[in-house]
């Protein structure tokens, strides 16, 4: 085992990305492994299951479509919900109405 005091702080920075990517790669391989042991189960009583990766979807979507873009960022985007984001505040503090920046769809 290493001694952690004996190294450098830019060593104990890779040791920390090594073990983080060896600690990803046996969760997702322990993931896939109990997938295929619940869709075998499932197999043996006459059942189909899906699995949904919600790992993958969450990051993807806030679950809210925008409602309201910057013109001058298109990046940034606003639901609706909540207090309006500093952009858009500051374009109604303007005398711009927040109507101006809807989303066509």
């Amino acid at each position: 085992m290493t001694n952690l005091d004996d190294l450098s702080p830019d060593e104990l920075q890779n040791l920390i990305k090594e073990a983080q990517a060896k600690l990803e790669q046996k969760q997702n391989s322990m993931r896939k492994d109990i997938i295929a042991q619940i869709k075998e189960l499932a197999t043996s009583i006459g059942v189909t299951v899906d699995i949904i990766d919600d790992k993958k979807s969450k990051r993807s979507s806030s679950g809210v479509a925008a409602k309201y873009a910057n013109p001058s960022n298109p990046t940034q985007v606003w639901s609706g919900r909540g207090l309006p984001p500093k952009w858009l505040q500051a374009l109604i503090d303007e005398g711009r109405n927040k109507e101006e920046f809807l989303i066509d769809g």
